[in-house]
């Protein structure tokens, strides 16, 4: 059985101005949702998939359109790890700060993180379930982070594959379990 890792296309959406606030932070999540994407050309490394599983924003949604055929099953829980401002407030603050205290908060499970690492990582684990139990060769559309956390999930059940810190877009990592 394979299961192969593809990101959504690139995101035409630049990052937001280096010091802004929570406020700001959260509409620039917003359009980034909504944006629109730069399409290319996927290489499949000639592998045929059987299914097809995608998050269900817009960005994964055009992607899977574009590099499968049949019929695609869009999930919630594939959606990308949201963010949340650890102080809310109108203070303009370097993004770099931002950033770094949401993935402390959300890493220690910090009340201002409305999904923790456990369940990501139990939404992950129930797409995986549902991949494994058809013995096929899956192809998952998803983001960046959620990406790395399957990858590890998937690498706990067997599987072998490319190592990646952050994904490319538009490119297949491909993972193979041969006890299945």
């Amino acid at each position: 059985m394979k299961i192969g890792l593809l990101r959504h296309f690139k995101v035409t959406l630049g990052y937001p101005a280096k010091f802004v606030t929570s406020q700001e932070l959260l509409s620039w999540q917003q359009e980034y949702n909504e944006s629109s994407i730069e399409e290319v050309g996927i290489d499949h490394q000639g592998q045929k998939w059987s299914k097809c599983y995608s998050s269900d924003l817009p960005r994964a949604k055009t992607t899977a359109y574009k590099a499968y055929d049949g019929d695609i099953i869009f999930l919630e829980e594939l959606r990308e790890i949201s963010i949340y401002p650890v102080i809310p407030s109108d203070l303009r603050l370097p993004l770099w700060l931002h950033v770094s205290l949401i993935r402390i908060a959300w890493f220690f499970g910090h009340k201002s993180q409305r999904e923790s690492k456990q369940e990501v990582i139990a939404r992950i684990n129930k797409v995986l379930d549902q991949a494994m139990e058809l013995d096929e060769d899956v192809l998952i559309v998803g983001h960046g982070g959620i990406m790395m956390f399957l990858r590890k999930e998937m690498l706990k059940r067997g599987f072998k594959g490319p190592k990646f810190n952050k994904p490319e877009n538009a490119l297949v990592y491909i993972f193979d379990n041969q006890t299945r």
